[in-house]
């Protein structure tokens, strides 16, 4: 059939379901290429119907899109996967082809009418409805979000829809909308997370944002620890008379290294400090002591001895429990030392062996500090 069966002035209709699914401009632009199969028979290659028309025809039937417009909308439709397109971009060609995306499973003859691809009833949404894989590249490719990401929305996206038990025909296009909505809503509070500080000079009364003392505590930092460090966090930068740029950014990390010093110097102190009168060796001390075979009654008689010579040397010690392993693991050696010597020598009368301890003086034993060495 000619063109001039086509009334420039016709009006326009369109599906209002379809243009919530898929978009005002994309449904009117779909709904009127499927009219044009009413008028023309299509060419029918790999299982589609494919349809030829001029740019100018589009733009006389619908004179409120430009050129670039009709580009927009159409390859809006083919990346939501409506329409298969084999031109130019429009705003360039002067030719659409395109085709609806959905087979027509005949012989490849003339037909008459091709209709719009059938919208699939609404349904609603299943307890384990997952995206198609297309849907995940789409994104990423478009709007650069992470297929790890998408999939984290996937749990929210399907309580949401089966709480409210409504029904839709375009689950995927309403999964890509929450998907979209959640990746920008985390770039732009990341953005503001780390945006710097509006004032000029740190003073007394700075603090880090809400989102940095956030991102902290999740990281299981004590809060008083946190608050505790801002002053010396203030002075730091004060005295060097410049400011970070991002302050946040800075604090965190200031925070997250002073915390990992704090909590490991719980376990294991490298300031060395002097003994006390009260000092006692932790459990694991006796342990690494057992597996040694060293009896524990005979490590805790030498305690009062080692807490009194390290405290009249008022010297200081990173681990007095290594040092204390040291201290007994020399005793038990010198002891089980004499023993033999003493039964090596049995029946020598008269022989001055200074190994055995009845040999040793009162004197001897004090003065000998070789195990503290």
């Amino acid at each position: 059939m000619s063109n001039s069966s086509f009334i420039p002035e016709r009006q326009l209709v369109f599906s209002p379901v379809l243009a919530q699914t898929i978009g005002l401009e994309e449904a009117i632009l779909l709904q009127h290429l499927q009219q044009l199969f009413e008028h023309h028979s299509p060419q029918i290659r790999d299982d589609f119907a494919w349809l030829g028309v001029e740019r100018a025809f589009l733009l006389n039937t619908l004179p409120f899109w430009t050129a670039e417009d009709l580009h927009r909308i159409s390859r809006s439709l083919a990346d939501k996967g409506v329409v298969l397109i084999e031109s130019p971009p429009l705003h360039t060609g002067q030719r659409l082809v395109f085709a609806i995306n959905e087979p027509v499973n005949q012989a490849p003859e003339p037909v008459e009418t091709v209709a719009v691809p059938t919208r699939r009833s609404a349904v609603l949404l299943p307890v384990h409805w997952s995206p198609s894989a297309d849907l995940l590249q789409l994104m990423s490719m478009n709007h650069n979000i992470p297929r790890q990401f998408a999939l984290d929305q996937l749990e929210d996206f399907i309580f949401y829809w089966r709480e409210r038990g409504e029904t839709s025909s375009a689950w995927e296009n309403k999964f890509r909308q929450q998907v979209i909505t959640a990746w920008r809503r985390q770039q732009q509070n990341q953005a503001e997370s780390f945006r710097p500080t509006q004032t000029t000079t740190l003073d007394n009364s700075w603090r880090p944002s809400p989102d940095a003392l956030e991102i902290m505590e999740r990281g299981e930092i004590d809060p008083d620890f946190i608050e505790q460090a801002i002053p010396e966090f203030v002075l730091y930068w004060r005295e060097r008379g410049t400011r970070p740029k991002e302050l946040n950014s800075k604090f965190i990390q200031h925070i997250r290294i002073q915390w990992a010093r704090y909590t490991s110097s719980l376990e294991h102190s490298t300031e060395p400090r002097r003994i006390t009168d009260d000092w006692r060796p932790i459990a694991d001390v006796f342990d690494i002591l057992r597996l040694s075979h060293i009896d524990t009654e005979f490590a805790h008689s030498l305690l009062p001895e080692f807490i009194v010579y390290w405290k009249d040397s008022n010297q200081a010690q990173t681990s007095w429990n290594s040092k204390f392993i040291q201290h007994v693991k020399y005793h038990w050696a010198k002891r089980h030392q004499f023993e033999t010597t003493d039964n090596s020598h049995a029946g020598q009368q008269g022989s001055n062996t200074t190994g055995r301890t009845r040999d040793r003086s009162l004197q001897d034993d004090l003065t000998d500090t070789s195990w503290a060495k």
